[in-house]
């Protein structure tokens, strides 16, 4: 092993470890192990940049833009008022629900297509009285499986193709990869359909539910003079009133004690946790009061909930700091969070990702910050007219047959659609372009010099000859059996375009050395990559889910763990079928 390649997979695999700890911003990481390949001498000075002018790298850029446009329009929440009138069973409808979200992945990437699914998720989940827990996980799982069907279902697939493409002239066309990816993402929908209902049942012993219909909430509320808290113990709370105290202010001052000597007297703050339906029953007979909002009255407030997504500004903030709120006189009256640590005012509370906001503000201005902020709203905040949301569906697709029928390139194809839609005024590129996910987009721009390398320095034939010891170089199952295995074993470390930009040219390689065609070793990485259902943290999907569903960590072993072995094998019998 020369030099260069033992550097390689040292920096390759410190980058790993930096990527799956999450202390150092991704685009941070990226930027200095493509900095330090340059210092290594793993490729040349004009080739550091390179990846930023890759089709791949602005195919993302146009699926993104495009994206922001189509969950806009919101076509997929009329989904909502179909199920209320329809009679479906449980099941029916979280298969039905999970096989549009994986519709819609394969036209984007997969957080896209979850953002766009989810509202219409939980209005159909507080309609219909199912659980949230058996639909979140399975449209986040439905996301993840619709991105392997298409060449632009997810990035992973664009730099596979693109390592195909280098390797033998030739790249994947459009929908080369649903010979697998679709009869893949069909058994998983029905599978996760059918196991949700049984996972999480609907029981009194089931944890809390994320939105305004179940979930529980954590306010800050004044007791006013007559309240019939007054002379009530804080021990008392939790049977007579539903409450759970977690802080009580007299004076400006925290009073501490234990819960069944402390008395609740007129005036006092209660930092309490309830059911939304509580807090508002008691507001009702005044026997809590909200905070008031500062120039607007009570009829002229509008109410949005939120989600703090994984890219927001607001993860790590406390509630007291958040200018882009306070700025257009916003309050946030409540909060749902993931963490139950709650200590202090409710101003000191710590936000994270999934946690949930109640705002209050003119709408306008509510819509304005969650757009700087980039929080995601659970509720649509102007819904667009029915009869001009088809139109970027329209355009969109128009796009997607030119690239399906190649008459021209995915890049060239979407930067005509971010065309007609900024000319139709669909789409405000330059605000467009503030609001894109950067920290993603740098990465992969960072990552491909760095995933090059591993081809021409030859570390990818050093490795293969490796996993050929490991695997019977004359049956190539067991070859591309090998890489789907480590692909799949990878991803819920690090995200799937990483793991594809490591494993593609090590895939190309092994099947070189095998004297196969590295088609099959390729499609095996791309289906390996974006099979990612074992953890909460491999994908931001599934961070999500865990945050909005108030699922456990075992939930997503319990769920994961059979739709991870089945898909493992159909994946495996496909590619023998139609790939070896």
């Amino acid at each position: 092993m020369t030099f260069e390649q033992a550097s390689l997979l040292i920096l390759l695999l410190a980058m790993l470890v930096l990527f799956s700890l999450e202390r150092f911003r991704i685009e941070v990481v990226a930027i200095a192990g493509l900095l330090a390949g340059y210092a290594l001498r793993l490729y040349s000075t004009e080739q550091v940049f390179s990846g930023f002018a890759s089709p791949v790298v602005i195919t993302v850029v146009e699926i993104l833009l495009i994206v922001q446009v189509l969950a806009r329009a919101q076509l997929f929440d009329q989904l909502a008022d179909f199920f209320v009138r329809a009679r479906f069973s449980n099941t029916a409808v979280i298969a039905t629900l999970s096989g549009a979200a994986g519709f819609i992945s394969i036209f984007m990437n997969d957080i896209g297509a979850f953002s766009i699914s989810l509202p219409a998720t939980l209005r159909v989940s507080a309609a219909l009285a199912i659980p949230k827990r058996q639909l979140i996980m399975p449209i986040s799982f439905a996301a993840l499986l619709g991105g392997i069907v298409s060449l632009i279902g997810t990035p992973a697939n664009m730099l596979v193709g693109n390592a195909l493409a280098e390797a033998s002239g030739t790249g994947f066309r459009l929908f080369d990869f649903a010979y697998v990816g679709l009869p893949v993402a069909i058994v998983g929908i029905i599978m996760t359909a059918w196991l949700a209902p049984r996972l999480f049942p609907n029981e009194e012993s089931d944890p809390p539910e994320p939105t305004s219909s179940s979930r529980r909430r954590i306010a800050e509320r004044r007791i006013p003079a007559g309240s019939s808290l007054i002379g009530t113990r804080l021990s008392d709370l939790p049977g007579r009133f539903s409450l759970q105290p977690h802080t009580l202010i007299r004076d400006e001052k925290f009073l501490f004690g234990m819960p069944d000597k402390l008395v609740i007297e007129a005036g006092d703050l209660l930092l309490a946790e309830a059911d939304h339906m509580v807090f508002e029953g008691l507001q009702s007979a005044g026997t809590l009061l909200p905070q008031r909002h500062p120039s607007l009255a009570p009829a002229d407030l509008d109410y949005v909930e939120a989600v703090v997504m994984p890219e927001s500004t607001l993860v790590g903030s406390r509630l007291h700091s958040l200018e882009v709120f306070s700025s257009r006189d916003i309050i946030v009256s409540a909060l749902s969070m993931r963490s139950p640590r709650i200590e202090g005012r409710f101003a000191d509370l710590q936000l994270s990702i999934g946690d949930i906001l109640v705002l209050e503000g003119e709408r306008e201005a509510i819509a304005q910050a969650l757009d700087e902020c980039e929080c995601l709203p659970l509720a649509a905040q102007r819904p667009p007219s029915k009869s001009a949301s088809w139109r970027p569906f329209a355009i969109f697709a128009v796009g997607v047959a030119a690239t399906g029928f190649e008459l021209v390139t995915p890049d060239v194809a979407f930067a005509g659609v971010v065309l007609v839609l900024a000319l139709l005024n669909y789409l405000n590129i330059r605000q467009a372009m503030a609001d894109l996910n950067w920290p993603i987009i740098i990465m992969l721009g960072a990552m491909i010099p760095i995933g090059s390398a591993v081809a021409t320095t030859g570390t990818a034939q050093v490795i293969a000859a490796a996993l050929g010891s490991m695997a019977s170089l004359t049956e190539p199952t067991a070859g591309v059996a090998l890489v789907l295995f480590l692909s799949m074993l990878l991803t819920p470390f690090v995200n799937n375009a990483t793991v594809a930009i490591v494993m593609s040219p090590i895939a190309v390689a092994f099947a070189a050395t095998a004297h196969h065609s590295p088609s099959a070793y390729l499609i095996a990485v791309a289906a390996g990559a974006s099979l990612d259902f074992l953890t909460p943290f491999g994908h931001h999907n599934n961070t999500l889910a865990m945050g909005i569903g108030s699922y456990r960590f075992s939930d997503f072993l319990k769920a994961g763990a059979p739709l991870t072995l089945v898909s493992y094998g159909l994946a495996l019998l496909l590619i023998y079928l139609f790939w070896l």
